[in-house]
């Protein structure tokens, strides 16, 4: 990995690609890699909002690279913008290879969340 291919952002969340996540080529179905980058998402806005978060957008996504059965997925967060209740994060999607245990980056996208209050209504996110 080169230095202008480091991941940006702060690594959030890291899975294996299982075999159930595939399709019959091998290949996993871009569907899981973008609950993963959801999944990570609501982690790292949740953690900055302190209150509950749901997606509101995803956007910018482009599939670059297939992740393989045996890859090991790592997604990396890194927060853009902090409005009254959304956060906005750039999210990127890097798999290491099982075989080659090389680094390459399959997928970036941009996630808007919202923070939540108990009423499940939109709430402001604290300044930090």
């Amino acid at each position: 990995m080169t230095e202008e291919q480091k991941p940006r952002g702060t690594l959030t969340l890291r899975t294996m690609a299982m075999p159930a996540d595939a399709n019959p080529a091998g290949d996993i179905f871009g569907g899981w890699v973008m609950a993963q980058m959801d999944l990570a998402s609501g982690i790292s806005a949740a953690e900055r909002a302190k209150a509950r978060v749901v997606t509101a957008a995803v956007k910018e996504m482009a599939f670059a690279l297939p992740v393989k059965i045996g890859d090991t997925l790592s997604i990396y967060t890194d927060i853009e913008r902090v409005g009254r209740t959304s956060i906005t994060l750039c999210v990127e999607a890097w798999a290491t290879r099982a075989r080659y245990n090389k680094m390459e980056k399959v997928t970036a996208g941009t996630f808007i969340m919202v923070a939540l209050d108990e009423n499940g209504q939109p709430t402001p996110v604290p300044a930090e």
